[in-house]
């Protein structure tokens, strides 16, 4: 579900916030979209309502990413990315190997900046709550 209409709450909308922040941390000229699906009964029938989603003007490409919830704790994270034409490059999930798929994936470099923001999500929305102090953030192996 667009992001825009998943920030009904202070805290929601905070977080929505903090992770744009994060993206233009690392890419300072990106453009965010928070409502990147069109308001209509096709689409809609498609949304996932339990998740936030929000599109960015990243240097690679159009990327939407999804960040899938779960009794209000974040559970993963995905992402494609879009050529011009609408074609896809690439994608990525953060269930199983934190993996680039695709035809073009992004170079290295860009790799693990998004693999960071992501992490960072992860601890954004579900916080610190391993016994040992370190991040509940589904890091890859």
């Amino acid at each position: 579900m667009n992001a825009a209409e998943q920030a009904i709450s202070p805290e929601a909308a905070t977080k929505i916030a903090a992770l744009v922040n994060l993206v233009k941390r690392q890419f300072p000229k990106t453009k965010v979209n928070l409502a990147p699906w069109t308001n209509d009964p096709e689409t809609r029938e498609w949304v996932d309502p339990h998740s936030i989603d929000l599109g960015f003007n990243l240097p690679v490409g159009q990327t939407l990413i999804q960040l899938r919830l779960h009794d209000q704790r974040l559970i993963g994270i995905e992402a494609l990315c879009f050529g011009p034409f609408g074609n896809q490059r690439w994608r990525f999930s953060t269930v199983g190997s934190w993996q680039f798929g695709g035809a073009t994936p992004p170079p290295p470099g860009f790799q693990e900046q998004l693999k960071q923001i992501f992490q960072d999500t992860f601890t954004l929305f579900n916080g610190l709550s391993s016994p040992n102090g370190s991040s509940d953030s589904h890091e890859p192996e």
